[in-house]
């Protein structure tokens, strides 16, 4: 990931707070004709290991698991993707300064390096699911739980599903949110993402620009 120095985020809070706030990520591995990709929601246990460990789960039917448990030893990427935004030159005060300005995206994004271990133990894979629903239900006034549906009917769904142990390895975050841009311009971006009701973004730009005092 290219990384200039003003975007880089090396914190460990700040990465984990994105995979928790965004768990579903693109895992890549390499296969024998090349990358193979899949989007995962992941489970996150941070205090398990310096970076923290991955949980996850893939349909049996999917090959990739396949290639993992022959690569044991060829590590995996997982990116994870936060909030983004188009950001249009209009919001910049360097626009009426002198013009010289183009639109570009902002973002956040956390790549996490690690290597798989592959799991078909069936209780394994019921905690996973267990604890992945409650993540997600757990925010809803009535959360539905992996209890709720017949116990034969959920052993039948974990036979076609196995279990992604990932230990994370290395953990690489980029915030770009407009830090490289004069103040005025950061003014701006935050005034306008709030306009335009991306205030996630705005609260981005305002925190990482040094604008919350204005």
């Amino acid at each position: 990931m290219y990384e200039p120095p003003l975007f880089q985020e090396i914190r460990p809070d700040m990465l984990h707070g994105l995979l928790r706030a965004h768990p579903l990520g693109m895992l890549i591995s390499n296969g024998s004709e090349g990358p193979v990709a899949n989007l995962l929601p992941f489970l996150l246990d941070a205090d398990l290991s310096p970076n923290g460990r991955l949980r996850a789960h893939l349909a049996r039917a999917n090959p990739q698991w396949r290639l993992l448990a022959e690569n044991p030893a060829s590590p995996v990427l997982i990116v994870f993707q936060g909030v983004d935004s188009y950001v249009t030159p209009s919001w910049y005060e360097t626009k009426r300064e002198t013009g010289k300005v183009v639109p570009t995206w902002n973002y956040a994004m956390v790549q996490v390096r690690g290597m798989v271990r592959v799991i078909e133990d069936q209780d394994w894979l019921a905690q996973q699911i267990t604890e992945l629903t409650a993540s997600q239900e757990g925010r809803r006034e009535a959360p539905w739980a992996v209890t709720d549906a017949p116990v034969p009917f959920i052993q039948s769904q974990i036979k076609g599903i196995v279990g992604l142990e990932i230990e994370i390895t290395d953990m690489r975050g980029k915030w770009k949110v407009s830090q490289n841009r004069p103040v005025a311009d950061r003014v701006g971006v935050a005034k306008g993402m709030e306009n335009d009701d991306k205030t996630e973004m705005a609260r981005l730009v305002r925190s990482f620009g040094g604008l919350d005092s204005q």
